[in-house]
């Protein structure tokens, strides 16, 4: 059972990862196109970006006054949330199953 739960982990961090993906270059091509003078331009490949990621898990956006930026990058932020929190409590059933087991 605690498998079957960890797994449910795997599949909520896929939901994650997928706004991830839809949110988190929408984000940054507004970014790139409104405000090209902040400290939150960080060029191409900003993808994976560990300063980029860094800036959206901190909640940087709110430093500008822009309510299109922040409706892109709260989601993009919250799906980020949910990969790393689902991945862990998925990694960490699986290591109390393995205990238990």
């Amino acid at each position: 059972m605690i498998l079957f739960f960890a797994l449910c982990f795997v599949g909520v961090a896929i939901a994650g990862a997928t706004a991830f993906v839809i949110f988190w270059p929408l984000t940054l091509v507004h970014v790139r196109d409104r405000h090209a003078g902040t400290a939150a331009d960080f060029g191409s490949g900003a993808f994976l970006d560990p300063a980029a990621l860094r800036w959206l898990l901190c909640g940087g956006y709110r430093t500008v006054s822009d309510t299109s930026l922040s409706g892109l990058a709260t989601p993009a932020r919250i799906a980020l949330l949910t990969i790393i929190f689902s991945l862990s409590m998925a990694g960490l059933l699986w290591l109390a199953a393995e205990i238990l087991a």
